[in-house]
């Protein structure tokens, strides 16, 4: 908490166009971050596309050990 009391006191040391100023990278930083934010392991995984035979789920040993060609 000792960090929010630190900006509020900053805060009440600044002008209007200071604020307008502060407001605004503020804004714009907010944005970046949530541009920038990494997708977990699970929403990668989603996004793979796998191009295979109908078969491929029932019968993928077969297409492993050369048995059958996609």
């Amino acid at each position: 908490m000792v960090t929010r009391e630190l900006i509020y006191s900053e805060l009440d040391r600044l002008n209007a166009d200071e604020l307008d100023e502060l407001y605004k990278l503020i804004r714009q930083m907010s944005r970046t971050r949530r541009k920038s934010r990494k997708k977990g392991a699970l929403a990668k995984i989603k996004r793979i596309k796998i191009v295979a035979p109908r078969d491929f789920s029932v019968n993928h040993d077969l297409y492993i050990l050369g048995e059958r060609r996609a």
